[in-house]
């Protein structure tokens, strides 16, 4: 096999060719057939997330076909068309996972940080925390929906029924969110990078009622906000931009220290509040709701040896899609 990993801290992704693993005890072996990049992989070779072990590799929004399977899994899973998470496994004893809350786990593991990712050729994964995924797209136009679906859906039921929903960082999260709040008819406030007119654009261009920088106070007061921008800075300004009662969600992984602002911004009975990694439960929610709005992702294919330059690009913003390495 074949995989692009990060050997020691900020160093960059370098092709290594080992030996292809087998599975073990219930686990299965995918062909990974498309891994997208995320701005969670970005944190990971960043050195930015805590406990890395290297050599990691990265990726965790992976389209793959099941190709062997381990002991005690069924053998009738080999050939078929999944999908993995960040979520690789939890504990399922914990208070947390006892209660509905796996994706709390102290015990958790991780696709792509704590266990080997998809920028690989195959991957090893755990056979009960895989997704079906539809024989009828494409690999790459799927990626996506493993993570910026997913904890963009998980993101959106925290902001709960807001009719006026700003969404800060309009990414591969924002986008996907945007076409869904579209599908249910709400109304989607798009908030950008400081002079990113073409991100503006393609917000209205996908449902999105106003687009315009992320420090701009929308023409209306919304009823809630999701942050996806790793930018504390915005916290307050999110604040400031929902009504009483509103809510504003963080909705990633790492985010820069959140300044001080005054109480008065949080006063009125707003809510700030994180969303954290994922429940397979989100997942299946999830994919039944791509599979019905009818989903589609812009992705921007890369082969897998390109990896560096896919990450490149998303880190400076140079692509207005998805990046997606083809193994």
């Amino acid at each position: 096999m074949k995989s692009m990993s990060q050997l020691a801290a900020g160093q960059p992704l370098t092709l290594e060719h080992r030996t292809t693993p087998d599975p073990g005890s219930g686990e299965v072996r995918l062909r990974v057939e498309a891994c997208a990049v995320c701005r969670t992989d970005l944190h990971v070779v960043d050195g930015e997330l805590p406990d890395l072990r290297y050599p990691v590799t990265p990726g965790h929004e992976v389209i793959g076909v099941i190709e062997q399977a381990g002991s005690g899994v069924d053998q009738g899973m080999v050939g078929m068309r999944v999908g993995a998470a960040w979520l690789g496994k939890a504990c399922g004893q914990c208070s947390y996972c006892r209660s509905g809350k796996e994706n709390l786990c102290d015990f958790a593991e991780f696709t792509g940080y704590t266990r080997p990712g998809g920028f690989a050729s195959h991957l090893i994964a755990d056979a009960r925390y895989l997704f079906p995924a539809p024989q009828d797209r494409s690999a790459a136009s799927m990626a996506p929906w493993m993570c910026a679906g997913l904890i963009g859906w998980r993101a959106l039921r925290a902001a709960g029924p807001a009719q006026r929903l700003g969404v800060y960082g309009f990414g591969s999260a924002g986008r996907l969110v945007g076409k869904i709040c579209a599908w249910q008819g709400r109304h989607v406030y798009a908030f950008t990078r400081a002079g990113d007119v073409p991100a503006q654009q393609q917000a209205r261009a996908l449902g999105a009622v106003w687009a315009g920088d992320s420090l701009s106070v929308p023409p209306e007061q919304l009823d809630a906000a999701i942050i996806f921008a790793p930018e504390g800075d915005l916290v307050p300004v999110a604040l400031k931009a929902v009504r009483k009662g509103g809510c504003v969600v963080c909705g990633g992984i790492h985010m820069s220290d959140i300044p001080s602002f005054p109480y008065r911004l949080l006063w009125g009975e707003r809510q700030l509040v994180s969303v954290a990694n994922l429940t397979r439960a989100d997942g299946r929610e999830f994919l039944d709701v791509a599979v019905a709005s009818d989903v589609q992702c812009d992705v921007r294919l890369y082969p897998l040896e390109a990896a560096n330059a896919a990450l490149d690009d998303v880190r400076m913003g140079r692509i207005q899609a998805t990046a997606v390495l083809i193994p």
